[in-house]
């Protein structure tokens, strides 16, 4: 095999020309195993895979700065860059992470990169820096087509443009985002496929750049051709290359949306490896907004190019219909949109995972809770239990979302709570509200939970104790009981109270624990600091009560084992027991 002998891309570069397509293949099966294996994003690196080895052929990184929007579609980049071994030896895959990382390998990935949208952008920095320091090396930018929706990827067109001098865009246009494309733009891209790039209406050109075109973006060959020509540009060119998502495996070309990214799984046929049993926050969700539709025709469901993260298939898109919207990588077009949605009297219900909404700080502040408009935001994944590559943490969101003023932030402890706080806050007319899906296994209970949540910030007590007082919010609520059980084994009646809400104390009853509490200990399934813990502890503050905090330290975590997490920041039960006797 040639992907065993090469180390670098001089390694590539001693090969004749039609040895490329033997090269892609070998790089092609090296992804399959790694994927079917590991899990991974399977479609966009498929189809990426001949225009990786072109670029590697043609321009001689690490000299020449390569920087891959998201950077899923970077597995062939590591092959070639001394990497693929975690692609080849099933022993080796952990050491390789998902994307671009300079910790993995500083000389050939030039930013850690996980989000979108960004890495036009990031390259006109590279631009400038080589152009204030009189360097001559081509700076080289890849982003996906359904990339293009967001905002940062005009930005950073806007300014590569005005800048002037070398930078050499590809747009790997496979006709797909994650899952099918949404927006004005892609019409444009249409008709530059259908024209070959010979339209005279070229958003890229209106933008100041020149622009070439390639139809056969699987062909390593043509491409070889194609960057050939462009290599040391002196001025703006977008290449943009015709591909195919999944290139070269039949399950991923047959269903493009489903491969973007996908578990473990047998390579003969696809199927993933050992099932998945259980129900999923993220379907029910969907399955709970299909239905609230039917019963109220004026909800809308956002989504920002992830809808299958709240459980719309294709086949739940359908039966929405115009009740379902989709704006692309686009998430604070979505919450403006569903702020000035709510203002004209519609019921808007956004929902995207809590590190896409770092994304739209100002616009939760700005747009909607500035304005108050009774929009629904759904905050998907944030637990320890989501992602945990530290590109996509999303642990992050109570201190984030629960200090914008005029935002009620609720934390759900149970599927049942779930709908409770749902439904109110679809149908209520007053607030701002964002929800915090649990993100953990599915809890259900028989419990009677209110359906009235507009008296804020009432905390509930689920058992009354004395001494120590267990404040445990959202997916921790679980934890909170059986601390609050272990406890009661050793002798110490200990009170139990779901906060439910995020963004604010019920000083009433923390005043009243006082009178036969000396601790109190908060849970929460996300970040210490500046989170739910944090203001409980301020409010005792000038008095004798003792507070422990129990939550993630601030950090950057990165493929974590959550076990190891868990014990690392004093989360396991027994360390939180251990904990509370020892400060009695």
């Amino acid at each position: 095999m040639y992907i065993e002998k090469i180390n670098s891309p001089k390694d590539l570069k001693q090969l004749p020309i039609e040895q490329l397509s033997v090269v892609a293949d070998e790089i092609r099966t090296g992804v399959l195993n790694r994927v079917s294996h590991h899990g991974g994003h399977v479609g966009p690196n498929l189809g990426f895979t001949e225009a990786t080895v072109a670029l590697h052929y043609v321009f001689n990184a690490p000299e020449d700065k390569f920087v891959f929007d998201i950077s899923h579609q970077s597995y062939p980049h590591k092959m070639l860059t001394g990497r693929a071994k975690g692609f080849l030896d099933v022993n080796d895959m952990d050491a390789i992470s998902g994307y671009s990382s300079p910790l993995e390998n500083p000389e050939y990935d030039n930013f850690e990169i996980g989000h979108t949208s960004t890495s036009v952008a990031l390259a006109t920095g590279l631009m400038k820096g080589r152009d204030i320091l009189g360097g001559t090396e081509n700076v080289i930018a890849v982003i996906g087509d359904g990339s293009l929706s967001g905002g940062e990827a005009f930005e950073g067109l806007d300014t590569a443009a005005e800048l002037g001098t070398n930078i050499i865009v590809i747009v790997n246009d496979n006709e797909m985002s994650i899952a099918e494309n949404h927006g004005g733009l892609y019409k444009n891209l249409q008709l530059l496929r259908d024209t070959k790039g010979q339209a005279e209406l070229n958003f890229f050109k209106a933008l100041g750049f020149d622009y070439t075109y390639v139809e056969e973006g699987n062909d390593v060959a043509k491409l070889v051709e194609a960057f050939q020509k462009v290599k040391d540009i002196d001025h703006p060119i977008v290449v943009h290359i015709h591909t195919e998502k999944g290139h070269g495996y039949t399950p991923a070309t047959t269903n493009k949306e489903a491969w973007h990214w996908h578990m473990p799984f047998e390579l003969e046929t696809g199927q993933v490896k050992g099932g998945h049993g259980g129900e999923d926050y993220g379907d029910l969700l969907g399955q709970l907004l299909l239905d609230e539709m039917k019963r109220d025709p004026k909800l809308v469901a956002i989504a920002a190019a992830v809808p299958a993260a709240m459980g719309f298939t294709p086949e739940r898109r359908k039966a929405a219909g115009k009740q379902y919207i989709d704006v692309g990588i686009a998430e604070e077009e979505a919450v403006a949109m569903a702020s000035a949605m709510a203002k004209r009297g519609a019921h808007p219900v956004f929902s995207t995972p809590a590190t896409f909404l770092q994304r739209t700080y100002d616009q939760l502040s700005q747009d909607l809770a500035v304005n108050g408009n009774p929009a629904v935001i759904n905050v998907l994944g944030s637990s320890v239990y989501g992602m945990n590559d530290f590109t996509h943490i999303c642990f992050f969101d109570i201190p984030m979302f629960s200090h914008i003023p005029n935002l009620v932030y609720l934390a759900p402890t149970t599927y049942e709570e779930f709908v409770a706080m749902e439904l109110w806050a679809i149908r209520q007319e007053k607030y701002s509200v964002a929800v915090r899906v649990p993100a953990m296994q599915v809890v259900h209970s028989a419990e009677a939970y209110d359906t009235d949540y507009s008296n804020l910030n009432k905390f509930k007590v689920a058992k009354r104790g004395e001494r120590v007082a267990i404040i445990a919010a959202g997916d921790f609520y679980q934890k909170g009981e059986a601390v609050q059980q272990a406890l009661a084994n050793d002798g110490i009646d200990a009170t139990l109270i779901n906060p439910r809400y995020l963004t604010g104390i019920d000083e009433d009853l923390l005043e009243d624990l006082k009178k036969d509490h000396t601790l109190i200990a908060t849970l929460e399934d996300g970040s210490l600091d500046g989170g739910f813990g944090e203001r409980i502890a301020r409010f005792y503050g000038p008095s004798d009560m003792k507070v422990l905090n129990f939550g993630v330290k601030k950090a950057l975590y990165d493929r974590y084992d959550v076990n190891e997490l868990l014990r690392d920041n004093n989360l396991l039960d027994e360390q939180i027991v251990a904990s509370i006797k020892a400060t009695l």
